[in-house]
């Protein structure tokens, strides 16, 4: 069961990342991917992933949300860092039009460069995509063919935009969300329809708790060992035995990100 988003840079794990990590083990998590949002969490997240190798890999981007930082050291920087071994994809990168901390055109000129350079390297992209998709869908449809893979990360789309992104041949990460009583029952319809060999899994961490935990843990702070919870959910959900899945999910996971 490989978690394939993790935010471990967040301050939320100051206090005890070890810990973090050592939890995910302990409950059956075979991998984490730490995610980048910026240079300098991109950066941090590699110096974790090198701590734990073979364990964490990283990703190094910018997200919509920092596209306004985006510049020619920005560039550079990702550049470096994804010559690392532990940085294992480009992103996380995409377009948010709800919150809009970023310009739209800052947004999609960052989304562009990223794809450029995933497909230089020839590196599977870690995408972001929030109330924006007919946009998202414009600037990434001419890359489809190019790019080596790429995920739609904490997909919660409609099932229009779920066909589109298959058409596109994207793999699509599923959260916790899907675990939301209140809002994730229309994503939940949906899992189905995903093709078993494009579907990922992951946490959020430390956003998007699993609302349907029993007992309910005492913190709302999400962590990767919570994981398997949502297998076991998605896996009933699709009518799928759980170690049939969590054996796909793992697979998809390493051919993804070219994993060992």
């Amino acid at each position: 069961m490989f978690d394939i988003g993790v935010n471990l840079t967040s301050t939320q794990f100051a206090k005890d990342r070890e810990q973090v990590v050592a939890r995910a083990r302990a409950a059956g998590v075979t991998g984490m991917l730490l995610t980048g949002t910026n240079a300098l969490e991109s950066q941090q997240a590699q110096s974790l992933a090198r701590r734990h190798p073979g364990y964490c890999w990283s990703t190094a981007g910018i997200h919509p949300h920092h596209a306004s930082e985006w510049s020619g050291e920005t560039a550079a920087t990702l550049r470096r860092l994804a010559e690392s071994d532990e940085v294992v994809a480009i992103g996380e990168c995409g377009l948010d039009f709800n919150r809009n901390f970023s310009a739209h055109e800052q947004q999609e000129y960052a989304f562009t460069a990223q794809l450029t350079l995933a497909a230089e390297l020839e590196m599977p992209v870690f995408l972001h995509c929030r109330d924006a998709h007919t946009r998202f869908e414009a600037l990434l449809t001419p890359w489809a063919d190019k790019l080596t893979g790429a995920v739609v990360h904490c997909f919660t789309g409609n099932q229009q935009e779920l066909e589109a992104c298959l058409a596109m041949g994207l793999m699509i990460g599923i959260t916790g969300w899907v675990c939301d009583e209140r809002r994730g029952l229309a994503l939940r319809e949906l899992l189905p329809l995903i093709p078993a060999d494009r579907l990922l899994l992951e946490t959020d961490a430390p956003y998007l708790l699993p609302r349907d935990m029993r007992p309910r843990p005492t913190s709302r702070r999400n962590e990767p060992c919570y994981l398997p919870h949502i297998v076991q959910q998605v896996a009933h959900w699709r009518n799928e035995e759980l170690d049939v899945l969590a054996a796909q999910l793992e697979s998809n996971s390493r051919r993804l990100f070219r994993l060992p």
